[in-house]
């Protein structure tokens, strides 16, 4: 009886969007936040014991289990083993030759393995022997979250936080206010100019979002309604019917039901600069070039595994957005929305498909589609699991694959005296979409991941191949004048 009254003591209430997140696990999808780490040197488990003490463990969510019952889903604190989370092992001894695929093929066999629901929900597997493309021998850290716990932005920076920018830098426990901050409720860091009111009004029962949703979907009445509100008000609502109503995009060899065996693959870093570069000779940004290459490299694979693809051919991805406040200070938690970028896999010549995303990526600004996507994820936590379900299909039966796009630290990290070398995280799929694309910049470098399902795509480095390619055509073409 006195356990059980301790117990419930140490629990802290789940927020509804963070609860969206737990219930999303599926056969085919488990809803994890996987993370590659190359490390120069080899570290010894003690040092990444060190860290995780340090700075994981400062933060409550990594030291708590999930607890649901009638009332809902909890936090509840317990006494971390750190043998339950740390696992050391190693990659088969070989000749030398490089081993990428067989640590890639470790990777994707983890991004499916559930998490132990006893424990809190991450893991971290320190892996030995793994030899580059540059025949390099380096040490690996497979990260794996919960979604639950933070988005990719957040995790990244807690992540990030365990290494320092000297050799013999040694992790800092965080400040406790940053700690008590990072706890809070995510809805206080929505940008501006959303208020606090109006994002706490997210937080809607579902009959009232099933409502407001039908009421948003009856065209002949948007005319009215935009007439009684502001202009935030209207551009909301705007962005909720095209959200709501959005057709499918192309059916390609990419969609399907996932059976829940994944692949990755990961690049070599291009480099940063030479990407601005390009970006500026063709008056974009980089993520409108990173993106551009994502198209010509789908393109290329469907085309080559004989899909019919056509002028008009349209892949979707769903592109997380940050919606923390600029300089606000780090929280776990989710706080970000989801924007639906449609990709012009069908235009076949680089500079016009660049051009064309540089139009679409523009005219996602200043849209409030992310949030109206924050306030799905809102009401699907406080819905029966049958109707966040439904509501969760809708939108995944609307997209293709979900890509992430974090900047990393510019200048290179260490660990235990070991330099990190490249860094890459995935984050994962809902529903039957079976593909997860991510770029992620570090240290001068930028890297393209891929997480597939095995019934869709069984060779991602197929796809990755051809990232590097892509880029290349528009280099060529800007030093031809095509620009």
């Amino acid at each position: 009886m006195l356990s059980k009254a301790l117990s419930a003591l140490s629990r802290k209430k789940m927020s509804t969007v963070d609860t969206a997140w737990l219930r999303m696990d599926s056969e085919g999808n488990q809803m994890m936040i996987v993370g590659v780490a190359m490390m120069g040197q080899p570290i010894a488990p003690d040092g990444l014991r060190e860290a995780l003490e340090t700075r994981f463990l400062a933060y409550r969510r990594f030291r708590s289990k999930v607890v649901t019952d009638l009332a809902g889903s909890w936090w509840e604190e317990l006494e971390v083993d750190l043998d339950r989370h740390v696992v050391h092992t190693a990659l088969a001894a070989g000749d030398g030759r490089c081993n990428k695929p067989a640590l890639q093929r470790l990777v994707g066999e983890l991004s499916q393995r559930p998490l132990d629901p006893e424990q809190p929900l991450w893991q971290m597997h320190l892996v030995d022997n793994c030899v580059g493309e540059d025949g390099k021998v380096r040490q690996a850290l497979i990260v794996r979250i919960h979604h639950c716990i933070a988005d990719g932005v957040a995790l990244v920076g807690v992540f990030m936080s365990m290494f320092g920018q000297h050799p013999d830098a040694h992790p800092r426990q965080p400040p406790k206010a940053a700690v008590e901050a990072a706890e809070a409720n995510p809805w206080e860091q929505i940008l501006n100019p959303i208020t606090a009111t109006s994002v706490k009004a997210i937080d809607l029962s579902s009959a009232m979002f099933l409502k407001s949703m039908s009421m948003w979907t009856e065209l002949d009445k948007v005319g009215e309604r935009l007439a009684a509100v502001g202009h935030t008000a209207a551009q909301l609502t705007a962005d909720a019917v095209k959200l709501t109503t959005m057709a499918d995009d192309s059916r390609t060899l990419l969609k399907g039901k996932p059976n829940g065996k994944k692949h990755v693959s990961w690049s070599e870093p291009l480099p940063l600069d030479e990407v601005k570069t390009i970006s500026k000779a063709y008056g974009c940004s980089v993520n409108d070039v990173l993106m551009s290459c994502v198209a010509g490299a789908l393109r290329g694979y469907l085309v080559a595994a004989g899909d019919a693809i056509g002028d008009e051919c349209e892949v979707r991805v769903m592109v997380p957005v940050n919606l923390r406040k600029a300089g606000g200070q780090q929280k776990l938690g989710n706080a970000f929305g989801l924007v639906p970028l449609v990709l012009p896999v069908g235009m076949e010549d680089p500079v016009a498909r660049l051009l064309e995303v540089r139009r679409r990526m523009n005219d996602l600004k200043g849209s409030y589609t992310a949030l109206v996507a924050m306030s799905v994820l809102g009401v699907l936590g406080a819905s029966p699991r049958q109707v966040q379900n439904e509501i969760q299909n809708f939108f995944a039966r609307k997209a293709t694959a979900v890509m992430s796009n974090v900047p990393g630290p510019r200048t290179p990290l260490y660990l235990a005296g070991s330099q990190l070398d490249q860094v890459m995280f995935w984050v994962p799929q809902s529903g039957d979409i079976g593909v997860g694309v991510s770029i992620l910049s570090y240290n001068g470098g930028v890297q393209f991941g891929i997480v597939t399902d095995d019934a869709l795509v069984r060779d991602p480095d197929n796809v990755i191949g051809r990232f590097g390619p892509e880029f290349e055509k528009l280099v060529l073409l800007a030093l031809m004048g095509a620009c």
